[in-house]
């Protein structure tokens, strides 16, 4: 799975780097999970179709009423169309120095939140949507005062949130500038019952899959497939014996790509049959 670089990938002049940029991003393919390096934060006003998205040890899904403020760096993210085929979204995209000059003109010295969440949902409404519509990429082409004019939309946005949601985005923002880095066990172990497989796990890491293994086993004293089985499959079995849940129902949630191999690993691990717990 190659690696996005965005939003390098969408602009023109590759010799530009713009503070700020819009892009229209329009798809009528789904695309199962992407590999994104993304270079700056991003707002994702999403308009017509499915999202969701994985930071680090934490994942979110939106929906065309919804939009998500990203901040930058390594995502594994989704796309899916809608009955009509087609995923439509606007991306806008802003560095570090633009929000710090918003922050230092319009904001307190606060400190971010202790726990620095990657992401911020935004439940779109009437004053969204008409943002979102005047949020159009060839608006900025070609415009005497297309600089100006993009600053001031970027302005426009961040003050209309700030009187949405308070303090609560104030600290958000804040924490966007904020340089600390999650550390490598939170990464593993947020994301020890999801489904992403050690590539991607890597990747959220920042790290080559070579690379993340051999950190793991100093971090682990384990190889970290062994140790990702066991672990979901221990989580596995603790659902099962719920009895409200049978083994077709959390294979896949656990990682296996079908229901043969995680039988089969279930049985070799509690010399028993999932369907033994369940049934």
């Amino acid at each position: 799975m190659p690696i996005e670089n965005i939003p390098e990938l969408y602009i023109k002049d590759k010799t530009e780097s713009p503070d700020l940029f819009v892009y229209d991003f329009k798809m009528t393919t789904d695309v199962v999970k992407s590999k994104v390096n993304l270079g700056m934060n991003m707002f994702s006003f999403l308009q017509v179709g499915k999202k969701q998205v994985h930071f680090a040890g934490t994942s979110v899904a939106v929906n065309k009423d919804q939009s998500l403020l990203l901040k930058k760096g390594n995502w594994l993210w989704t796309e899916l169309l809608d009955t009509e085929a087609i995923y439509y979204c606007k991306l806008f995209f802003f560095s570090e120095e633009k929000l710090t000059d918003f922050l230092s003109k319009y904001t307190n010295d606060v400190k971010p939140y202790k726990e620095d969440v990657p992401y911020f949902v935004i439940e779109n409404d009437a004053y969204i949507a008409s943002f979102i519509s005047s949020l159009a990429s060839h608006t900025f082409e070609n415009h005497n005062f297309s600089d100006a004019l993009l600053a001031l939309k970027f302005e426009e946005i961040l003050l209309y949130l700030l009187n949405k949601y308070g303090d609560t985005f104030e600290y958000y923002l804040h924490s966007l500038i904020s340089k600390d880095v999650s550390p490598f066990k939170n990464i593993v172990e947020n994301n020890v019952h999801s489904n992403l497989k050690l590539e991607e796990i890597a990747f959220l890491c920042n790290m080559s899959l070579s690379t993340f293994k051999r950190h793991f086993t100093n971090e682990y004293n384990q190889a970290p497939g062994k140790w990702l089985q066991d672990k979901r499959l221990q989580k596995a079995k603790e659902l099962l014996q719920g009895g409200e849940l049978k083994a077709s129902d959390i294979y896949l949630e656990i990682g296996y790509n079908n229901l043969s191999n995680f039988s089969v690993a279930f049985k070799k691990k509690f010399g028993i049959s999932p369907t033994d717990i369940s049934s």
